[in-house]
């Protein structure tokens, strides 16, 4: 616990959250029933972590702040992990969602994240240090361009999880020839005893 000097006031020092967030999209939206239109508001969020992990939600609420916090709930729900290998991702990829398409591509070392807009934020936000992006569809539609690149990213997903049951099995059955050899070893110690 951090100390304030002076006037005896305790402060504490705020401890910095798991996710990072960003807010993409933020709209005022109306229903409208019997009574009249009912006002609200659509927050579109983005979390992640820096190191690979990534989500997104989209929710609404009578305020800002509601919204915003209902969306980091559901985006907390909707959380995928995100491959990187050589410092960017696996290999090209299309994705599309609706009318958004997307395509992701691994870049050399130093380029850094060259994308746009709300593929760029998901990007930065899961970590990735390099990666060319190209939003390929006509829309401008900040949602579906997160889905479309939330689609690509998922499809690194299985080939992923191969390798790395691949790389489990590999250690498994190696702990198992290395504990055979041990007990092999043992055997032959006590017959010549």
């Amino acid at each position: 616990m951090a100390f304030h000097k002076g006037k005896g006031k305790r402060r504490r020092k705020r401890e910095k959250p798991e996710f990072d967030q960003q807010i993409v999209d933020l709209a005022r939206v109306t229903r409208v029933t019997k009574g009249g239109k009912q006002l609200s508001f659509r927050a579109c969020v983005v979390i992640g972590d820096h190191k690979g992990r990534v989500g997104y939600g989209v929710d609404k609420g009578k305020d800002v702040q509601i919204a915003v916090e209902k969306a980091v709930n559901k985006a907390k729900k909707n959380m995928i992990r995100v491959p990187i290998v050589n410092d960017s991702i696996p290999h090209r990829v299309d994705g599309k969602y609706s009318a958004a398409k997307v395509m992701l591509k691994p870049a050399p070392r130093g380029s850094g994240v060259i994308a746009g807009s709300s593929v760029r934020v998901v990007l930065e936000l899961a970590g990735v240090p390099n990666a060319s992006a190209k939003i390929l569809g006509k829309t401008n539609n900040k949602i579906n361009n997160i889905k479309a690149t939330f689609v690509c990213l998922e499809s690194f997903l299985p080939k992923a999880k191969e390798t790395i049951t691949k790389n489990k099995v590999k250690k498994q059955k190696k702990n198992q020839t290395e504990k055979k050899i041990k007990k092999d070893e043992k055997k032959e110690k006590q017959e010549k005893k």
